[in-house]
């Protein structure tokens, strides 16, 4: 028996658990997925499985603290209906909450045609495991780190349209990427939880071909190619400050409006002194479920 990390996408599980599409990313490691189960012949005896199944549930979840840091608050398993009706799985409570729709992972995203559909167990691992995971905002003792989110296609393919009014101060002499390309792959990993220039650049050579033409990249020799890990730092560094503030908070203003609820925040900035010798204080409003920054207001006060 084995247990993995979950599947990325499962429409039948995401509709059961009824958590919407930013909070599941950031939630995913919270369940755990049965990948394997084999009895082998000869070794089955009565209620074997489940009752293995049983102590599993049980021991599961300190198990996972012990081990990960944190808990676990659902278990997910696919059976394959060609060969397996899911017994052991019913018989032990666990809930069928519908099938897959049959495409696979490829490493260019997902197979273009379905091919073998599985069905769907689910197993609470506590009484309110649905109500925690949909709710708008964790609570601490699950929250793992700082909020992650994944981008649709129609995020990914508007990012450029924000970004392409940006000036580009690079010579053109030698420039492979344009500004608003790079600009784009570095806000999107950023939004899924990236920090630094190292994880931004491994994000953005972690993505499929589909994923880097949504992003206009570079097309070659039938593939697209991806900015270095210099072309973004060099990119973000040259930009005009002003220009990309305002290209994110029109993005903001336009898929930022899912955030149920809002915290407004302020920090006096060390060593920010204005020509009056007054100290400049920003006023920002960040939204819960996102972590987006809606707008940010400077201000100056005396010392």
């Amino acid at each position: 028996m084995s247990f993995s990390a979950p599947a990325l996408k499962c429409s039948a599980r995401d509709q059961w658990v009824g958590w919407g599409y930013r909070h599941q990313y950031d939630r995913l490691n919270l369940v755990a997925n049965n990948s394997r189960f084999l009895i082998l012949p000869g070794c089955h005896h009565r209620n074997l499985a489940s009752q293995i199944l049983s102590q599993c549930k049980r021991r599961i979840q300190q198990d996972w603290l012990d081990r990960f840091g944190y808990p676990l608050l659902l278990l997910e398993t696919f059976v394959d209906p060609g060969r397996y009706h899911g017994t052991i799985y019913r018989a032990s409570n666990w809930i069928l909450v519908g099938s897959t729709k049959g495409y696979r992972r490829t490493r260019e995203g997902y197979s273009e045609r379905t091919e073998s559909v599985k069905l769907v167990f689910m197993m609470p691992l506590q009484r309110n495991a649905c109500a925690l995971l949909s709710r708008p905002r964790l609570n601490d003792r699950y929250q793992t780190g700082r909020a992650r989110m994944k981008l649709t296609a129609n995020q990914m393919l508007s990012l450029y349209d924000f970004f392409k009014a940006i000036d580009d101060p690079r010579r053109a002499q030698g420039k492979k990427h344009q500004m608003a390309t790079t600009l784009s792959l570095a806000a999107a990993a950023i939004l899924c939880g990236m920090r630094g220039y190292k994880d931004i650049s491994i994000w953005v050579q972690s993505l499929g071909d589909k994923a880097r033409s949504r992003f206009r990249c570079r097309k070659r020799k039938g593939k697209y190619e991806v900015p270095s890990r210099t072309v973004i730092r060099n990119a973000l560094i040259n930009a005009d400050p002003e220009q990309l503030n305002q290209a994110l908070n029109a993005w903001n203003a336009q898929y930022g409006r899912r955030d149920e609820s809002l915290a407004i925040d302020g920090k006096t900035m060390c060593n920010a002194i204005d020509e009056t010798g007054r100290q400049t204080h920003i006023m920002s409003v960040i939204g819960h479920q996102s972590g987006q920054c809606y707008t940010q207001k400077k201000s100056a006060h005396s010392l």
